[in-house]
């Protein structure tokens, strides 16, 4: 299994670096980044540990032919995953090529493990109940009993960590394939927990519906930067609404979330580009800032340095 560490100071280099996932990452609370990824990769199995100081809202598309879930490690405060609310009892699960918007609080830690879809399909099919639990792998958010749920976390924590440490336990053939499928067998164990809560739960609300749907139309019209009332025209829902919902959600206030949601862009397009092929002032335009003044002391509210300080193309700031 391929292994690595890294720690980060750009929110952006982070979720770049997660193996086999397109993925955009936002920071949403004020001050400098401090981050960690550790990683183990093969054929058939991907496990990452993330560890964020910051509150940060997840946009993406879970990778082609897999299967993936999440375990929290630690969730110190509230969690939306696709529309639901979530808790520190909770399982993620997504299908490959499935969008996904998860809103993780600040502070939180998270074990993702995802595997190929036919090494997982073959494992289901001989599992007692296999359509009963195909049927609840249908909800992205599965509750699952207090005991049995700290039980698991703390059984794949330990193959995890152990595993990143010790190259006997991932390094041959034989016991990679064991700790995979192990992993599996933990899991597969879990969903067929006869406590976990198999009420199919409606889409996600109206209010998680209102905050995605401004989340994208804020990535999509960039330049024009769309305001709290071009919103609330284009959704037809009130002022009050839109707040409410912004409030529910992401624990912050419209205008907020929009425009750190387009300065995390502009953040990207720096750390993505030289200064001689991309001036601050262009990417500001680019994302709706025409007001340069006014602009650096937003940029450095938010992630706690000027935009002239933002290291640019090369590389990202990590180290192993």
């Amino acid at each position: 299994m391929n292994r690595s560490i890294h720690h980060f100071q750009d929110l952006h280099a982070h979720a770049a670096s997660v193996t086999q996932w397109r993925q955009l990452y936002s920071q949403l609370t004020a001050g400098a980044l401090d981050s960690s990824l550790q990683q183990l990769s093969s054929e058939r199995c991907h496990v990452f540990r993330e560890r964020i100081n910051q509150r940060v809202v997840q946009q993406g598309e879970a990778p082609a032919g897999r299967v993936c879930f999440a375990v929290p490690i630690a969730v110190p405060g509230s969690v939306r995953m696709q529309g639901r609310d979530a808790d520190a009892h909770s399982l993620f699960f997504l299908r490959g090529g499935e969008e996904f918007m998860f809103h993780m609080p600040t502070g939180m830690d998270m074990l993702s493990v995802t595997f190929d879809r036919d090494f997982f399909d073959t494992a289901l099919r001989d599992t007692p109940c296999a359509d009963e639990v195909a049927q609840l792998l249908r909800q992205p958010v599965i509750k699952v009993p207090a005991p049995r749920f700290a039980e698991c976390r703390q059984r794949l924590l330990a193959m995890f960590c152990e595993a990143l440490a010790n190259d006997e336990l991932s390094g041959t053939p034989a016991r990679q394939d064991e700790l995979e499928q192990a992993m599996l067998d933990e899991l597969l164990r879990l969903v067929l927990d006869p406590g976990c809560d198999r009420r199919q739960r409606s889409a996600s609300s109206t209010q998680d519906f209102i905050v995605e749907k401004c989340h994208r139309l804020a990535m999509t019209d960039t330049v024009t930067a769309p305001t709290v009332m071009n919103l609330c025209e284009r959704l037809q829902v009130s002022r009050r609404t839109v707040q409410n919902s912004f409030r529910a959600v992401a624990d912050t206030t419209p205008l907020h979330y929009l425009r750190s949601v387009r300065l995390n862009g502009v953040r990207r397009a720096l750390t993505a580009s030289r200064a001689c092929d991309l001036s601050v002032g262009d990417a500001a335009a680019q994302w709706g800032f025409f007001h340069l003044s006014h602009f650096a002391a937003e940029y450095q509210a938010l992630f706690g340095e000027l935009p002239s300080q933002t290291p640019r193309a090369a590389r990202w700031g990590h180290d192993a």
